[in-house]
């Protein structure tokens, strides 16, 4: 039973990682230069990285919800 767990959290640890990395990739696309003030390089790293983990995060979230639901879904059956 606590096996489990641990490859739920795995998993878990993994899809954030995965989903806030392919958040990152994907906003690297946009071209931000128009909404952000000059000399503020580090304030724009900064708000990139923390838009990544928003994104990222979110995105694994629906994800590892979506899981778990087609998961239980055939306990509707029993």
């Amino acid at each position: 039973m606590t096996a489990g767990f641990g490859h739920q959290a795995l998993i878990s640890i993994l899809s954030h990682l995965g989903f806030i990395a392919l958040a990152w990739w994907a906003l690297q696309s946009l071209n931000f230069d128009k909404f952000l003030r000059a000399n503020r390089i580090f304030e724009a790293r900064v708000l990139f990285i923390l838009l990544s983990i928003v994104i990222g995060s979110t995105v694994s979230n629906f994800f590892l919800e979506y899981l778990l639901w087609s998961q239980q879904l055939p306990m509707i059956f029993q």
